[in-house]
């Protein structure tokens, strides 16, 4: 059973009160009941964790890499414009990573710096875009458990089976 963490950022906790014009009505509760059943359904298992501090979400995502943590899904809202010890965290935790944002980030002209450390990125969907960064995660999860693990090795096996 493959283990996801979802890193929710900064401002995220006030979901459904603040700004529900850009971010939606939809509360906390209800975000996280939705996605707890699609784990449910798909057989995985999902930690969601919310901070608005960055040194947290750190400490959390090297928890999650040295606890045998799949994979990170993150939006990292009030963390995207300068988390740049975030992304190296990122970089260096060594799972794959995918992140969401529930507004359009490129048509409000924001840049995410933690962007280039993703697998993908998926933005604007509303909170429907946890669901597609969460079903994006187990396709590379999946894709990975199901990859040989070198080529050279694919190789020297097809070569041991022809000499049989």
């Amino acid at each position: 059973m493959f283990k996801i963490l979802l890193l929710q950022g900064a401002n995220l906790n006030h979901l459904g009160k603040r700004e529900p014009a850009v971010y939606g009505s939809t509360t906390v509760d209800e975000l996280n009941a939705t996605l707890h059943r699609h784990a449910e359904e798909k057989g995985y298992e999902l930690d969601i964790f919310y901070t608005n501090v960055e040194g947290e979400a750190i400490n959390r995502i090297y928890r999650a890499a040295d606890g045998g943590v799949n994979g990170l899904v993150m939006n990292p809202a009030g963390f995207t414009y300068a988390g740049y010890a975030l992304k190296d965290c990122v970089k260096g935790a060594g799972m794959p990573y995918v992140e969401v944002h529930i507004s359009h980030i490129f048509k409000r002209r924001i840049e995410s710096v933690l962007s280039d450390a993703a697998e993908g990125v998926i933005t604007g969907f509303g909170v429907y875009g946890y669901l597609l960064a969460l079903e994006a995660m187990l396709h590379l999860l999946n894709e990975r458990a199901n990859a040989p693990e070198s080529v050279g090795g694919v190789i020297e096996h097809a070569r041991d089976s022809r000499d049989t």
